[in-house]
């Protein structure tokens, strides 16, 4: 699947998706990635929702988006009881959805400059 929304004001955009692997602007990556409109990292541990832990979305949380997105991988899932009660707490929007999804969702939101942050496991 290809993405090429150019809207807004972002300096990351998610070019395509697949399984194992996402494009943002030029760069493939093969690993679980947070995204922003102005900010990128790799340092997410977990390849698969059942690995995600709170420490894993704590950045995403910090920066305080209006929205967090969470990839779940191939297929819609929802993380544990524990984390969920964390991300509802934060007071911070959030919507757990496959990774394909969550990447349409997130380039969606920035051609309407939304402060959104997404976390995306790619298996």
């Amino acid at each position: 699947m290809k993405l090429a929304q150019d809207q807004g004001t972002a300096q990351y955009r998610i070019r395509a998706f697949e399984p194992g692997w996402i494009r943002i602007n030029q760069t493939d990556y093969e690993t679980s990635v947070l995204l922003t409109p102005h900010s990128l990292s790799t340092e997410i541990r977990a390849e698969r929702l059942s690995e995600l832990t709170l420490a894993d979305l704590q950045p995403a949380i910090d920066l305080e988006p209006e929205l967090i997105l969470l990839g779940t991988g191939g297929e819609q899932a929802f993380p544990d009881r524990a984390l969920m009660r964390a991300l509802i707490g934060s007071g911070i929007g959030f919507e757990a959805m496959d990774t394909r999804a969550a990447c349409r969702t997130f380039n969606l939101l920035l051609g309407e400059d939304r402060p959104v942050a997404a976390v995306l496991l790619l298996r």
